[in-house]
């Protein structure tokens, strides 16, 4: 289950994936989904619809106030929009692979620096422990209150 670039009809069973995890990720609709794909630098997936990783760089047309957030902090990054991992296939790695993927990707178009969020409220203890063993380090936190939590803000040197 090594991931791989995401192909167009990967996108359904990604919008289900991302429905099971929305108050991790944030709801997504089929046509939002497809334009996010759009605006990706690296959009991967794990199959049989296992996981999926959608990551853009600091040039991208995006309004989210979470990218908008690292934009004014760092000239130079990658940023994870969301990942998910179905239920089914936690604990395999598949998460890790992900990032590895990114991580090697990044480099190869010279990038220095990978940012994301974590839910704080809601908590998610997981993926905080997930991000800290991987390298990530906090550099920030914003109450959302249009979304309803307080996101912490994660960076990782490549």
């Amino acid at each position: 289950m090594a991931p791989r670039s995401m192909k167009p009809e990967d996108l359904e069973w990604v919008l289900k994936l991302n429905t099971t995890f929305e108050v991790e990720l944030s709801p997504l609709d089929a046509p939002s989904l497809a334009a996010l794909v759009d605006r990706t630098a690296y959009a991967f997936s794990v199959d049989p619809e296992a996981a999926f990783l959608l990551a853009m760089d600091q040039d991208a047309d995006y309004d989210s106030p979470n990218f908008l957030w690292h934009r004014t902090r760092f000239d130079r990054f990658v940023y994870v929009d969301r990942i998910a991992v179905s239920s089914d296939h936690r604990r395999k790695g598949i998460a890790q692979a992900l990032y590895a993927g990114l991580f090697d990707a990044a480099r190869a178009d010279g990038h220095t620096r990978i940012v994301c969020e974590v839910n704080s409220d809601p908590p998610n203890p997981q993926s905080d422990a997930f991000h800290e063993a991987l390298g990530f380090r906090p550099v920030g936190e914003e109450h959302l209150p249009e979304r309803g939590k307080t996101v912490r803000y994660l960076a990782c040197d490549l």
